[in-house]
């Protein structure tokens, strides 16, 4: 018998055999009286779902950042971005745009003095730690020598105290 009809022949054994399992297999799987795959019993394990991804962040509308410690806050206003502090004059930068990544916008903004500044928005709950406010983003600001942290929102659903009745 010539070698390339033996293997020929096992090849088919091969694959006789794996038809053979997968019907044994599926042989094995509950079913109802109406022929399909029956519920899994009540005590089983429960399905583990993958959380969903991230969504892109809507930044179509003006933004508002705050922080504290120190005291700051962010417009993001299109390609403007304008940080005021109590200690100096705003800080005015222009960007191209956003990067966006799932949760995330990034800005890299220059001001008219060349200084640099990278504004990071992520989505997720924030707390100013100072109230009860919520916001619904986590705001970083990168400058030169320095990190602000703190939270964002739309301009138009910034969080506001209700005052003390």
């Amino acid at each position: 018998m010539d070698a390339s009809v033996i293997c020929a022949k096992i090849a088919r054994m091969k694959n006789s055999f794996a038809l053979a399992a997968l019907l044994g297999l599926s042989a094995c799987q509950p079913q109802d009286p109406n022929g399909r795959p029956a519920p899994p019993p009540e005590d089983a394990p429960a399905a583990v779902t993958a959380p969903a991804p991230p969504s892109v962040l809507d930044i179509s509308q003006p933004i508002r950042a705050v922080g504290t410690e120190p005291f700051w806050s962010l417009a993001i206003d299109g390609t403007t971005l304008t940080l005021t502090r109590p200690e100096g004059p705003p800080l005015v930068a222009a960007a191209p745009g956003a990067a966006l990544q799932p949760g995330q916008a990034v800005w890299v903004a220059k001001a008219a003095d060349g200084r640099q500044m990278t504004v990071t928005l992520r989505d997720g709950g924030c707390s100013d730690g100072m109230s009860d406010l919520k916001y619904p983003m986590n705001a970083e600001i990168v400058l030169l020598n320095e990190s602000l942290h703190g939270c964002a929102a739309k301009a138009s659903e910034m969080p506001r105290e209700t005052p003390a009745r």
